[in-house]
């Protein structure tokens, strides 16, 4: 697993949702391209994270003026790249190296294509950008 370094903008981000939230974040990664912050949150901690009917969320989208996305970590990697994809149900997980790449093939049921892709292919930008910094993963294909 390659090691993270958190930037200075990252630390404070962190800061201020723990203290608004009380859960523990392990990482967060600043996606300019969909003005977004993924916050990766404690295994256990995702509900708490989001809070009440996305309270959490809500207030943090509106502080920050970004909008919000909440992953639970897992050190396990199948459930981890399920927690990225959630609420979309995920049939299968392959990891193969091609090329010297390392490509993740999800398998989502059919009815959950569209939640696992995201409008404008926003999930899957989420989850090659996780994927990347904790597994080195070049490529994320749902299937």
């Amino acid at each position: 697993m390659p090691e993270i370094r958190l930037t200075i903008e990252e630390m404070r981000y962190i800061s201020l949702f723990q203290d608004l939230t009380g859960v523990t974040v392990r990482d967060c990664i600043i996606d300019d391209t969909n003005n977004t912050i993924i916050f990766i949150v404690k295994e256990g901690e995702g509900a708490l994270a989001v809070g009440k009917g996305g309270s959490n969320v809500k207030m943090a989208r509106k502080i920050l003026g970004k909008n919000i996305e909440i992953v639970e970590y897992s050190e396990n990697f199948e459930q981890f790249v399920k927690n990225i994809f959630m609420p979309a149900r995920v049939a299968s997980i392959r990891k193969v190296q091609q090329g010297g790449k390392t490509i993740v093939y999800v398998n989502v049921h059919p009815e959950d294509k569209g939640i696992a892709i995201g409008r404008g292919g926003r999930n899957i930008h989420r989850a090659r950008l996780i994927l990347k910094r904790y597994y080195d993963v070049d490529n994320v294909i749902v299937i």
